[in-house]
C-alpha cells in the first residue's frame, strides 16, 4: 500500500490547493522542483502566467553554486521582477513538495527580494 512519490505529492497539493486562495491583489506564486532545477512563476486569478524564473537561466545554468543557493538567486530574481510590475504581496503556493530544502530557500530569496507572503 506505499504510495509512489509523484502520487504522495499530487495528494498534498491538493489537499494543499484547496487552502490557497489567490486574488488579484495577491496572484500565486507556483514553485516547481525537479531532481536538477527549480521554477517559480507568478500567476493571476485566470491562470495567467506575469512572470517567471528558473535555474535554467544562462548566467545560473554556468555558476558552480550548489541548488539551494541557486534557489535562493531564483527566489530574488522572481521577486526583483514582480516588484518592476507592481507586485508586492503574493500567496506562495508550494506546489505539494515540502517547505524544506530547496523550496524553503527559494522562499526566503523571495522575502529578501521584497515580496510579501
Amino acid at each position: 500500500m506505499s504510495q509512489v512519490k509523484s502520487e504522495r505529492r499530487l495528494k498534498i497539493k491538493r489537499r494543499v490547493s484547496g487552502k490557497i486562495t489567490a486574488s488579484a491583489e495577491r496572484p500565486r506564486l507556483v514553485v516547481f522542483r525537479s531532481n536538477a532545477e527549480i521554477y517559480a512563476q507568478i500567476v493571476d486569478v485566470n491562470h495567467k502566467t506575469i512572470c517567471a524564473s528558473s535555474s535554467r537561466e544562462k548566467d545560473l545554468v554556468a555558476s558552480k553554486d550548489n541548488n539551494t543557493a541557486k534557489a535562493a538567486i531564483v527566489g530574488k530574481r522572481i521577486a526583483e521582477k514582480a516588484k518592476a510590475l507592481g507586485i508586492v504581496t503574493v500567496v506562495f503556493d508550494r506546489n505539494g513538495f515540502l517547505y524544506h530544502g530547496r523550496v524553503k530557500s527559494l522562499a526566503e530569496g523571495a522575502r529578501e527580494g521584497g515580496l510579501q507572503f
